[in-house]
């Protein structure tokens, strides 16, 4: 008898990463796995499914515009208790800190269905920072039966919440699976860019850097380009109005700086592998640009990858107008500065980390 697999994806960061993972499961003769998409992010989520051509077997479309977390956490329970009680899995795995995973645990916990969390232990020890991702994590993380951790940093910080060792494997990060999957193929932008000019990849939508933070942003990237004739700012922008009404009003007019859609995942690979320097306040860019060799400057004051950070690939600036600049200029102007972030080593994982997680769950049902 097969065992019934659940792999659940709700955005495009859970999409990238879930996809090794499904992809390998399917390739298992004991598998019987089915693909459940909540939607939490629509567009940007189905790009990734399509470029790894993984098609939803269960698509809730629980997006809805400008929805509040508590809509969105209510419809999701009560979608997910439908599916687990039509579908009556025996395992159910997720990816990461949405609103979508910590909901999938929570239903998962009251029909006593075992919960696999990939990426977990991730912690600031701040709740209120990521908000909400450090609280959906933490929930999620209590309700969890089979922990992947992606580092042996993440191993530790379940260690500390009273997760029992047994119960933690560290598997490396699936983003790095994804991610030479997809570095080894040839790659279009499919944006005209300058081939002189030296490109700054920019990615900027947390929620917690919304209003004066965001602002300030935008302002140390004009100055940024005012200042370096010689540098291209390529900003894909988020379309929340948050972020999108404000970026075109203060950098719009900036004849160095492209501001563009968001980029399929795809093309967004090819634009890190092109850059010279990456601006950010993504968790997954964290990861993957290191792999690149590509340094990162991270818009946040706080990180819940600090492995990069003790590595000296990537340096926090948070949304702070001055140490933007600074940061920026230093590795414009110090060829040794950016070389000895520009290393290309990750510390978060060799490629194979869904192949562990497969072993894992074999091991198990076996």
């Amino acid at each position: 008898m097969k065992i019934k697999i659940i792999c659940t994806v709700g955005t495009r960061p859970e999409a990238i990463k879930m996809a090794p993972v499904i992809l390998a499961l399917k390739e298992q003769p004991w598998a019987e796995v089915k693909v459940l998409a909540t939607a939490q992010h629509r567009n940007m989520l189905d790009q990734v499914l399509n470029f790894f051509d993984i098609k939803p077997d269960i698509d809730l479309n629980i997006m809805r515009p400008n929805q509040a977390l508590t809509t969105l956490t209510a419809r999701l329970l009560l979608e997910l208790d439908e599916v687990l009680l039509a579908e009556k899995p025996d395992v159910v795995l997720a990816q990461g800190d949405t609103t979508t995973v910590m909901t999938m645990a929570l239903a998962c916990f009251y029909h006593r269905i075992p919960f696999g969390h990939v990426e977990a232990g991730l912690r600031t020890w701040d709740i209120q920072n990521p908000f909400p991702e450090e609280a959906n994590r933490v929930i999620a993380g209590r309700l969890t039966r089979w922990h992947f951790a992606p580092t042996e940093s993440s191993r530790q910080n379940l260690l500390k919440e009273g997760i029992l060792d047994r119960d933690i494997t560290v598997t490396g990060n699936t983003v790095i699976d994804a991610l030479l999957m997809t570095a080894s193929k040839e790659l279009e932008i499919g944006i005209e860019l300058p081939e002189d000019k030296r490109l700054i990849l920019v990615t900027s939508h947390r929620r917690e850097n919304f209003g004066e933070p965001f602002r300030n942003i935008c302002r140390a990237l004009k100055t940024i380009a005012e200042r370096n004739s010689d540098v291209q700012i390529l900003y894909p922008v988020h379309p929340n109005p948050n972020v999108k009404n404000v970026a075109v009003e203060l950098l719009g007019d900036c004849k160095n700086i492209k501001l563009c859609d968001p980029l399929d995942y795809a093309p967004f690979i090819a634009a890190m592998k092109r850059s010279y320097l990456i601006i950010s306040d993504s968790g997954g860019v964290q990861e993957e640009a290191p792999a690149l060799a590509k340094p990162v400057l991270v818009l946040r004051d706080e990180t819940e990858r600090p492995e990069a950070v003790d590595m000296g690939v990537v340096k926090l600036v948070g949304p702070n107008y001055d140490q933007i600049i600074n940061e920026a200029q230093v590795l414009l102007d110090n060829p040794e500065a950016y070389k000895a972030m520009a290393r290309g080593i990750s510390p978060y994982g060799d490629g194979k980390g869904a192949e562990r997680i497969v072993t894992v769950l074999k091991e198990h049902f076996a």
